[in-house]
């Protein structure tokens, strides 16, 4: 317990080195390490690796091959996507390249997504289902 003597300055210290030991004890954090486990085949030249899932909404990221297409495909929810490496293609206006974010929103019709030298990107959104893709 603090004694009357203590600052301000550290009581704050205290706490916070408190607050930390109580957190680095919290089981309930997921961390998905990288690597090749967990990848799967996602269609031609595409693969998918699942990060998370809740109710339907998927945290997952998705690894394209060089020459890789995801055909036209439509959105349920909202699609968030962010691309880790290399430069994706969507429809024939837009590139979107490491570090650029991309937003589907829910009912929208998605252009095709390409790739001519590979990309990784993750995304959050509906869980994929081929019924969705317009081909």
């Amino acid at each position: 317990m603090p004694s009357s003597s203590t600052t301000p300055a550290q009581a704050r210290a205290i706490r916070r080195r408190l607050l930390e030991r109580v957190a680095d004890t919290d089981d309930s954090h997921l961390t998905v390490p990288p690597g090749a486990s967990g990848w799967q085949p996602f269609g031609d030249g595409l693969q998918i690796k699942v990060l998370h899932e809740h109710e339907g909404t998927l945290s997952y990221l998705l690894r394209f091959a060089p020459g890789a297409r995801l055909e036209a495909h439509r959105h349920p929810v909202d699609e968030e996507c962010v691309v880790l490496e290399g430069v994706l293609k969507v429809g024939s206006r837009t590139e979107v390249g490491p570090g650029g974010y991309h937003l589907a929103r829910a009912g929208s019709l998605h252009a095709s997504i390409s790739t001519e030298t590979g990309a990784t990107i993750f995304l959050r959104g509906a869980e994929p289902h081929a019924d969705q893709l317009l081909v």
